[in-house]
């Protein structure tokens, strides 16, 4: 590709800018969210640029979330180091670009099990939700090692305290836990769950 064909960021943002509908714009604004484009219209613009990491690293910074979540699309997600990925996620604020972010890029990324282990206990509870994401996305996958007499005590204790987005993704776990592990249907019957 010549430079002369590259997009630059600036012809990326004008054109998400051109997408922009106050209408949607107004209905993600109930959900937490700050952006205006369709996501079927976003996806069609990452498909057209396909994979661009530089694209991508000049995008995130404008703390645009339609440009984030583009980023987040185009991006190569094992070409970041845990470092840079920590510090993505405790710059998205709104809903959609961190789940995005966790979803595209840290479990497809090598470091979503460092950065699960890192975010869990965080004390920003939107970081720590991250964590319990990741967690519930491993209790599927690849539960050898965690601890989930653990993470039902925890949960039981801290859940119904905790901040909106993170006892989301505690009950979520928690019911990964219970559909998919048979301590989580122990648990149902009794306290026997801590020791079976």
């Amino acid at each position: 590709m010549t430079t002369t064909t590259t997009p630059i960021p600036d012809e990326v943002l004008a054109e998400l800018a051109e997408l922009e509908d106050p209408r949607i714009r107004e209905v993600n604004q109930r959900n937490g969210d700050d952006h205006g484009v369709n996501l079927t219209a976003l996806r069609a613009v990452a498909k057209r640029l396909k994979k661009n990491h530089p694209l991508a690293l000049e995008l995130w910074p404008t703390g645009d979330s339609a440009a984030r979540l583009l980023a987040v699309l185009i991006c190569r997600p094992r070409e970041f180091s845990a470092d840079e990925v920590d510090g993505m996620l405790r710059g998205a604020r709104t809903p959609k670009v961190h789940d995005w972010l966790v979803n595209y890029v840290v479990k497809k990324g090598p470091h979503a099990e460092e950065l699960r282990a890192r975010w869990m206990a965080d004390p920003d509870p939107v970081v720590a939700s991250a964590g319990w994401a990741l967690t519930s996305d491993r209790v599927v996958r690849d539960p050898g090692g965690l601890d989930l007499p653990a993470l039902l005590d925890v949960i039981e204790a801290e859940m119904a305290g905790a901040h909106e987005r993170l006892q989301w993704q505690m009950n979520t776990c928690l019911a990964q836990i219970g559909i998919t592990q048979p301590i989580g249907r122990k648990a149902e019957n009794g306290p026997d769950h801590r020791h079976g």
